[in-house]
């Protein structure tokens, strides 16, 4: 009976440990699961040890680099080394990366003011070695095809040392801006991962014998988006003035609204295999537009917009890349359960019950203009977890993959 435990345990371990979205992924999904509701229902906006801090810098630090971090680090050192045809990150370094990354989501849970270095440290760990993971394989195959990637993931380590060092020393200015600089390095990294992504994925839900590749993109639309997000990126860190930015936000979310375009194969694309993917990239777009046309001089909401793109862009889309790469991984068909699709829905509905806010300051909502938003974006979380934890951390499932 014990040696049965044991080698369950062990199994498990294994299986966890096979890859980096094996790992990663169903972390990410807890945290974000559980982290905005704890803020938001549980200590109603504060945080247990966030004494001289503002307890919102702590939720963006923890949403951007801690959920999507983590979610980033996994389907990087599992997509990198396929992408490369290289042996994929396991094992004890795995787990090194992972620990760096859920220590430092202790110290952000309860916004621990005096250990602010130690959080910085370890994020700082796994973001640079990540880094340096991606331009050693670019290095070794000779190819360019990485470099935008370590880019973004340069962008994203200096613009999280700098929030760090901002709520340390209560620089609200700096905070401000290393959060939009934040957000604008992962939404690249999630252009160029769509870029990679979405044709494989479309070819597979319109044949899925993989025979044929009826879908070609437009080669155009590959990299604008994340290449324009860039350029967002440098006039943020040249203080550009609001209208300059404005307009390159108006151009960015132009080149994301672009990308809705990539559902446009039939019937097929409002299955929820793919209509999560071009959903993402228009809320991603028409966010960037609100605060573009924000920045600009028009009444609309900054916050708004920002949670349109953050919440609504990244989070659908993190959850969408969660649920095809598991399913891929594990030796599934590209099929969503029912419990995957109510959890895409489920995110939906928050990211509204988030933003009509914003946009209606007038309209009451219960628990709150946030409370809901809080408790849908938890479930829609903790439902991808129980569908496809058992799937990625089962040894079965372990030589199965089909990507």
């Amino acid at each position: 009976m014990v040696a049965g435990r044991l080698f369950n345990v062990s199994g498990v371990t294994r299986a966890m440990s096979a890859e980096g979205l094996r790992l990663l992924f169903p972390l990410a999904a807890l945290h974000a699961g559980l982290w905005p509701f704890l803020w938001v229902i549980v200590w109603s906006f504060e945080l247990p040890f966030a004494a001289t801090s503002l307890p919102g810098h702590w939720h963006a630090q923890e949403m951007l680099v801690g959920s999507f971090g983590g979610a980033l680090l996994g389907f990087l050192t599992s997509a990198l080394p396929e992408w490369t045809d290289t042996p994929r990150l396991h094992g004890r370094p795995l787990l090194l990366l992972a620990s760096f990354w859920a220590t430092a989501r202790t110290i952000g849970i309860l916004g621990a003011d005096a250990v602010w270095l130690i959080g910085l440290l370890l994020d700082q760990a796994w973001i640079l070695v990540l880094l340096v993971y991606a331009l050693r394989l670019a290095i070794a195959r000779r190819t360019t095809d990485l470099l935008g990637f370590v880019l973004f993931l340069g962008t994203l380590a200096a613009a999280a040392a700098a929030l760090r060092l901002a709520i340390a020393f209560e620089d609200h200015d700096m905070a401000e801006m290393a959060i939009r600089i934040a957000g604008l390095a992962l939404l690249g990294l999630f252009g160029l991962a769509l870029a990679r992504i979405t044709v494989p994925v479309t070819n597979l839900v319109l044949d899925p014998s993989e025979e044929t590749s009826p879908y070609r993109p437009h080669p155009g639309r590959a990299n604008l988006s994340a290449g324009l997000t860039m350029l967002v990126i440098l006039a943020e860190f040249l203080g550009a003035s609001e209208p300059v930015r404005g307009y390159l936000m108006v151009a960015a979310g132009a080149a994301f609204l672009d990308r809705v375009a990539e559902g446009f194969v039939g019937r097929e694309g409002l299955t929820f295999e793919l209509a999560g993917l071009w959903l993402s990239s228009a809320f991603a777009g028409t966010g960037l537009l609100v605060c573009g046309l924000a920045f600009v001089g028009l009444p609309l909401p900054w916050l708004g917009g920002l949670h349109l793109t953050m919440m609504g862009g990244l989070g659908l889309g993190v959850l969408q890349v969660l649920s095809i790469a598991g399913l891929l991984h594990t030796g599934q068909p590209l099929l969503f359960s029912t419990t995957t699709r109510l959890a895409i829905a489920t995110l939906i509905l928050a990211v509204l019950f988030r933003c009509l806010p914003e946009f209606f300051p007038a309209l009451s909502l219960p628990l709150g203009p946030h409370g809901l938003s809080a408790t849908f974006f938890a479930i829609a979380f903790l439902l991808w977890t129980r569908a496809y934890l058992p799937l990625l951390w089962s040894p079965v499932t372990i030589d199965q993959e089909r990507c």
